[in-house]
């Protein structure tokens, strides 16, 4: 293990190749090789902060290389594995905050604990015996209670009474327990406030500090390892949080101008769904009113035909009246012809009959 921390030192100073000969190819730097610690490359390696403290993690397994951190600091902001280290480094040290975090609310609530204990084994016999008491004047008030019910619902006034002024006294002497066990209470309460006061717990690295203590010793775990190491575990935090988001920012500009082109794309898709509805909603009311014409057409050429088809009945009854009586004077006319000429015929036959006889 030591000769692996020395080795890592040694490239640390000189570099990786520090044992190759001059006339020897090697294989240039890539900061994304897995060889290197992609927290060194980011900030710092967490393994570096708590040697030889009770928080300490051992050596890195990894390579820390100053040429891969250069490589890696000149990267573009918005590079994926860059991103992704960042983010690595930002989750290891969230859960090295987290456990440091849990450490302190152990830490408060022993102190708690220590407190409930010195409370507990103050006086507990006579707490007891006060305890028992109480419940003995309990039971014996409640007896008095009920033989002076009874006594005053068999018409007994005066013991009634006498049973009832024993109860209360009875009752005062319980107040009085009562009062002088809170007092107590009260007492190692407060002993046990005044004895939590004593320790309390840094709100950083989870460590026990004693309340007034020296400035000195105060400076001394400020300035110390452990200290200062969860401290700067939570600045990087929020370095790199904002390094990221502000790396993130012109992708997350990306998407919601991929988004407004969407909803854009979307209100397009509606308002031409919208025209389209109203258009065929158009095409219904002319579809629609180009039947009720053409029904109205119909109807009319309809009643148009019938009142055509009446008047031609009527001209046809007409010219059958006008024919009949045509007939009917053509037959009158002939009929008045065949009579003159019967008549012509007459005087005709009678008048050659005169002349014969004349000759005669």
């Amino acid at each position: 293990m030591a000769v692996l921390a020395a080795a890592q030192l040694l490239d640390e100073l000189m570099g990786r190749h520090r044992n190759i000969a001059p006339n020897e190819n090697f294989r240039s730097t890539d900061w994304e090789d897995p060889e290197y610690c992609k927290f060194f490359m980011v900030k710092f390696c967490p393994h570096d902060l708590f040697v030889n403290t009770r928080a300490d993690l051992g050596p890195c397994s990894k390579t820390h290389d100053e040429e891969a951190r250069k490589l890696f600091q000149e990267a573009k902001k918005a590079h994926f594995r860059k991103i992704q280290y960042q983010e690595d480094f930002i989750r290891f040290c969230t859960s090295m905050l987290t456990e440091v975090e849990r450490k302190i609310v152990k830490g408060k609530q022993r102190l708690a604990l220590s407190g409930k204990s010195v409370l507990a084994s103050t006086n507990p016999q006579q707490a007891e015996k006060n305890q028992e008491k109480i419940d003995i004047l309990n039971e014996r008030i409640n007896d008095l209670e009920r033989e002076a019910e009874e006594a005053g619902t068999d018409g007994n006034v005066e013991q009634a009474q006498g049973l009832m002024k024993l109860c209360d006294q009875l009752k005062e002497e319980r107040e009085a327990l009562r009062k002088s066990e809170i007092g107590q209470l009260n007492l190692t309460a407060q002993l046990a406030v005044e004895q939590e006061k004593q320790m309390e717990v840094c709100e950083v690295c989870g460590a026990f500090l004693i309340v007034g203590d020296a400035q000195q010793r105060i400076d001394d775990h400020l300035m110390g390892k452990q200290h200062m190491g969860y401290m700067r575990l939570k600045k990087a935090v929020e370095e790199i949080t904002a390094i990221i988001m502000e790396s993130k920012e012109p992708r997350k500009f990306v998407r919601e101008k991929d988004g407004d082109r969407m909803r854009r794309r979307e209100r397009d898709v509606e308002r031409t769904r919208d025209k389209e509805r109203e258009r065929s909603r158009s095409g219904q009311r002319y579809v629609q009113i180009q039947i009720i014409i053409y029904l109205i057409i119909v109807s009319y050429r309809e009643i148009k035909n019938r009142d055509e088809e009446r008047e031609r009945d009527h001209e046809r009854g007409r010219d059958f009246e006008t024919r009949d009586t045509k007939h009917r004077e053509r037959d009158r006319d002939h009929e008045r012809r065949h009579r003159s000429d019967r008549e012509d015929r007459h005087r005709h036959h009678h008048h050659h009959h005169h002349s014969h006889r004349h000759r005669r």
